[in-house]
């Protein structure tokens, strides 16, 4: 039986990235010394004070069972039901690729919006209403306007959201349901970007992955939570994620050492590899050339979910990789297009480009001998194949059209089973 837990706010101010600055925990996101990103701080004994596994147990089937861990004041939080997605213990994929201990956290199930960005705006919405705001947006490749038009509606906020004019056609319909006002720009996402920090000076509305953003990362961290406490309370060995902005990314780790800091789990290391795709891949370049920045690139991929060519939390994405000794490794178009083929037909999930192009790196991971075998590792799919099909339209079987009679029937079979074997025939050859 879950009940609704009082608990007090643990985040303490907002600081740079770079250097020592602080900042009052209002709606910025940028040092004004060295314009590096701002991050919420925490008190974490006060939060060790708070939480207990027991607790954490007692608390709603939500994201907002780690409220201690997440930064809001307010009793009635934004709960439309976001988090707790399935960890499922993959067994006919992990045979395919010969591991003997493969997870997978599956957001794409998850609400409202079949994402992981209903974490996030669950977050960022509820800070953007303590703070006064009255008009929330976004710049977005998809999910995160579906996102943010649902939860606003829910939440009663007005709402304008900007993605690229070329957007899948499923993200499109996916948030124009909401009535939000939907501003198609010609151009792609960093352009959008550029854009909407523009009208966020100018108009004052909360952005939530602008001036809202210090905030609006933090709800990435409740992925790390999640399966660390799927997991039996205990850490992972291996975790492979997609590579975007690096925001989840470095909020997956940042959990996890949350989790160690207050006593919840055992330290131990946990190894932390990102999945680009190869049409858009700024980081994993760098951190193949051992550079310490990222350069811009003009993305040019079907993942358009991860296809930001300047990614802002690009060069903590490298550094965490490095330091935990994982890899950064990308996928081409078409191993997109097979990796979301292998996990559908394997464990009956269909996932959108980003979550494709993991499990396509995944399995490049293993093939290199990057991914120990005896490993426990989890792969994070954070959205639903559903709002995407354009993306496979063309590589898949078609129906087979029969007249209603049994002969119909057998005859289109037979022909069926004659196919398979040829494709066997090829495989094995």
């Amino acid at each position: 039986m879950t009940q609704t837990l009082s608990y007090k706010p643990t985040f303490t101010k907002l600081v740079s990235k770079e250097g020592s600055a602080e900042y009052p925990l209002k709606a910025i996101h940028v040092c004004e010394e060295t314009f590096a990103p701002l991050e919420v701080a925490y008190d974490y004994e006060a939060i060790k004070a708070q939480v207990s596994r027991e607790k954490i147990a007692q608390g709603p089937n939500s994201i907002w069972r780690y409220k201690p861990f997440l930064p809001v004041e307010s009793e009635n939080p934004i709960d439309l039901g976001t988090g707790m997605t399935p960890l499922i213990k993959s067994n006919r994929l992990a045979r395919r690729l010969g591991l003997k201990h493969l997870y997978i956290k599956n957001d794409a199930v998850n609400m409202p919006t079949l994402s992981f960005k209903d974490r996030v705006v669950s977050v960022a919405l509820t800070r953007a209403k303590e703070l006064g705001f009255t008009t929330v947006s976004c710049a977005s490749t998809g999910n995160l306007a579906n996102s943010t038009a649902a939860i606003a509606a829910h939440a009663g906020l007005d709402c304008c959201v900007f993605i690229p004019a070329d957007l899948e056609a499923g993200k499109i319909l996916g948030t124009l349901i909401y009535n939000p006002t939907v501003m198609a720009v010609k151009g792609n996402y960093d352009q959008v970007n550029r854009l909407c920090c523009e009208i966020a000076n100018t108009y004052g509305w909360g952005f939530v992955n602008i001036n809202l953003r210090p905030y609006y990362s933090e709800g990435s961290k409740t992925l790390a939570f999640e399966v660390a406490e799927q997991l039996g309370w205990r850490l992972p060995d291996h975790i492979v994620a997609p590579l975007a902005s690096g925001s989840l990314f470095t909020k997956i780790y940042k959990g996890f050492q949350e989790f160690v800091k207050v006593g919840l789990v055992e330290d131990k290391p946990v190894r932390c590899s990102g999945a680009q795709a190869e049409g858009c891949a700024p980081i994993a370049k760098a951190f193949k050339e051992g550079r310490d920045f990222v350069a811009p690139v003009k993305p040019n991929t079907i993942a358009k979910s991860i296809a930001i060519g300047n990614p802002a939390d690009g060069i903590y994405a490298l550094e965490i990789a490095r330091k935990t000794n994982g890899y950064i490794e990308t996928a081409t178009d078409a191993e997109i297009i097979e990796g979301i083929k292998l996990l559908a037909e394997t464990e009956g999930i269909f996932t959108e480009t980003a979550g494709r192009s993991t499990i396509a790196v995944l399995k490049k991971l293993v093939e290199s001998g990057r991914i120990d075998p005896e490993e426990t590792v989890v792969v994070y799919i954070t959205g639903n194949g559903l709002k995407t099909q354009e993306a496979v339209q063309g590589y898949l079987c078609e129906p087979l059209v029969i007249e209603p009679k049994l002969e119909s029937f057998e005859r289109a079979l037979e022909r069926s089973r004659t196919l398979e074997r040829l494709e066997w025939q090829q495989v094995i050859v």
